[in-house]
């Protein structure tokens, strides 16, 4: 059983991938690939358009009104699902929230 709560990220923060992380296209390797020293992840088609909009530049909740509206989701299922997400990343060190 895990005790460690998911880490929580604030509406403000700009999430973007740390120097030395990667998200690219592989047609090789299957499609996408998050790569990081040393380290290989493949994400599934919902995680890479979360990381896709990860540039540091929008908040996490304009992250999140950008999906919401562009996969006509409810934002509340959208916000959890984000911020559960990128909680996991940031504590892999793949992102810095």
């Amino acid at each position: 059983m895990n005790d460690t709560a998911p880490r929580s990220l604030s509406p403000d923060a700009r999430p973007r991938l740390p120097r030395g992380v990667r998200l690219v296209h592989n047609e090789a390797q299957g499609g996408w690939l998050l790569l990081a020293p040393e380290r290989v992840f493949k994400p599934d088609p919902i995680a890479v358009e979360i990381v896709k909009r990860c540039t540091g530049t929008a908040t996490l909740a304009e992250i999140v009104d950008d999906l919401a509206a562009t996969f006509n989701a409810p934002r509340e299922r959208v916000m959890a699902d984000v911020t559960a997400l990128l909680s996991g990343l940031a504590d892999k060190k793949l992102l810095e929230p």
